[in-house]
C-alpha cells in the first residue's frame, strides 16, 4: 500500500510538470545536486573525450556515512536539464528528489553525454550496413573499467552489481542490456526504454542466446506502441531470450503504453516506475 502511495504521489508531481513540458513551459531548473563532474573527461577505448554529469542524492554532504546506489545512464545532456538536451529532459534529478524524500531512498546518478555524430558508433555493439556503428563494447569497458571505478573511488557508492544500474532509451537502451550480458558481474539491474533493438536485432540476440546468465539480473523494459512495428515487433520478441538466458519471470518486467512514442516525455514519466520496481521501494 505504502509503495503504491508513494509512486502515486510521484506520478501526480510530474504530470504537472509532463504537462508544462509539453506545452513547453519551463518550471523547474536544474537542481543544486547535479554538477558537471567533468567538461572533458577522457574515453581511452576510443580515444576521445566526453562531458560526464552527475547526480547526488540530496544528503550527500550532511550524511557522511551513508552509501549510494548509482544509476549509470546514456546521454547525459538529456537527464536534468531542458536547456543542454535536444529532444526533451528526462527531470531526473527532481524524480529522485521527490523519491528520497518521501521514502528515504537515495541514488547516484552518473550520466555521460553522447557523442553527437558519434552517438550511434558508441551506442551500437556491431555495425550496421546502413548506418554504420559498431563502437558499443569499447564505450561500454569505458564506462565499466574506466568510469565506474573512478566514480566508487571518488564517492561513497555502493558499488557491487546489485547496487548498480545501467539504463537509457532507444540506442541506449540496446547498448544497456548488451552492457548487462557483457559484465553481468557489474551491472545487476537495467532500465531498458523503446529500445532500438532493430538495428543489430540478430546479432543481440545471437549474443544473448550464446551468454546464459550465473548472476541474477532484474531488466525493466517499456515501450510505446505509438513507436511503430519496427520497435514493438523485436521489443516483444526478446523477452524469450531474457527468459532463455535464464532471467526468472519476477526479475522481468515488461509494460507497453497506448499512448507512447518514441520521445523523451515518455521515458521521464516512465522512469520513476522503473526505479521504485528495480528497487522494490514501499
Amino acid at each position: 500500500m505504502k509503495k503504491q502511495f508513494i509512486l502515486s504521489i510521484i506520478l501526480l508531481f510530474f504530470t504537472s510538470l509532463l504537462k508544462a513540458q509539453q506545452n513547453n513551459i519551463i518550471i523547474n531548473s536544474v537542481l543544486p545536486t547535479v554538477r558537471i563532474l567533468a567538461d572533458s573527461f577522457y574515453i581511452p577505448q576510443l580515444n576521445r573525450n566526453r562531458i560526464i554529469r552527475i547526480c547526488l542524492p540530496i544528503d550527500y554532504n550532511t550524511n557522511l556515512k551513508r552509501r549510494y546506489p548509482v544509476i549509470y545512464m546514456h546521454d547525459g545532456q538529456n537527464l536534468f536539464d531542458k536547456k543542454t538536451s535536444f529532444a526533451g529532459e528526462w527531470g531526473i534529478d527532481e524524480c529522485l528528489d521527490s523519491l528520497q524524500k518521501l521514502s528515504g531512498k537515495g541514488f547516484i546518478v552518473v550520466g555521460i553525454d553522447n557523442g553527437g555524430d558519434k552517438r550511434i558508433d558508441e551506442l551500437t555493439p556491431w555495425p550496421h550496413k546502413k548506418y554504420g556503428g559498431g563502437e558499443g563494447a569499447k564505450y561500454i569497458d569505458f564506462i565499466t573499467q574506466t568510469l565506474k571505478p573512478f566514480i566508487d573511488k571518488k564517492y561513497r557508492t555502493l558499488p557491487k552489481r546489485e547496487n548498480t544500474i545501467i539504463g537509457g532509451s532507444s540506442l541506449g537502451g540496446l547498448i544497456s542490456v548488451y552492457a548487462a550480458f557483457k559484465y553481468p558481474e557489474v551491472y545487476g539491474k537495467v532500465i531498458n526504454f523503446s529500445p532500438a533493438y532493430w538495428i543489430n536485432l540478430d546479432s543481440i540476440k545471437m549474443y544473448i542466446h550464446n551468454r546464459p546468465l550465473k548472476y541474477k539480473i532484474q531488466i525493466y523494459s517499456y515501450a510505446g506502441e505509438k513507436e511503430g512495428k519496427e520497435m514493438i515487433d523485436p521489443f516483444a520478441e526478446m523477452e524469450f531470450y531474457f527468459k532463455e538466458a535464464g532471467i526468472k519471470e519476477k526479475d522481468r518486467f515488461m509494460t507497453q503504453s497506448p499512448d507512447g512514442e518514441h520521445k523523451e516525455f515518455y521515458w521521464r514519466r516512465e522512469f520513476p516506475k522503473a526505479i521504485v520496481w528495480l528497487f522494490n521501494i514501499k
